[in-house]
């Protein structure tokens, strides 16, 4: 680590190739898709430019992993406003709605996503990055703990 911090480009892709797995399934547990191998790249990519401010309190993999996450982030917004420009372009150019009406399983389980976002929604934005750490990144208490700088009682 200290090697690639210094620098040293044949250490960092020690560290591309060590974790790169974990931050493909990474990026396709959060929603990446298609996108995910395009993610981690550009996950690496600022990885590498950001190395330096890599203070150590976590692991790489935990530091790299909310990098992963930032970025998938980015690209659900990203494909969010894309999605409302077309759908508002498409209604106004038929003059009605462009969606078909969902099966009632279908309902079900989105009004059960709705009922789970809301309630993180809730939450404040320290408790709703724990979550996000222990559940979609799948990390142990521990990790989250140090990815976040927090006691690990306290995760």
């Amino acid at each position: 680590m200290d090697l690639a911090r210094a620098g040293d480009m044949d250490a960092f892709e020690t560290l591309v190739a060590r974790h790169r797995g974990a931050a493909v399934r990474t990026a396709a547990k959060l929603g990446g898709g298609a996108d995910s191998d395009d993610l981690v790249q550009d996950a690496f990519l600022k990885a590498y430019r950001r190395i330096s401010e890599f203070r150590g309190q976590s692991s790489f993999r935990s530091w790299l992993l909310a990098i992963v996450a930032n970025e998938t982030r980015n690209l659900h917004r990203s494909r969010h406003r894309r999605d409302q420009v077309g759908l508002r372009a498409a209604t106004i150019a038929t003059g009605a709605p462009t969606f078909a009406a969902p099966a009632d399983e279908e309902v079900v389980a989105a009004e059960d996503r709705e009922l789970l976002i809301g309630a993180v929604r809730e939450l404040n934005e320290s408790d709703r990055r724990v979550v996000a750490y222990r559940y979609l990144l799948g990390m142990s208490e521990a990790e989250t703990a140090a990815a976040m700088a927090l006691p690990l009682g306290t995760v």
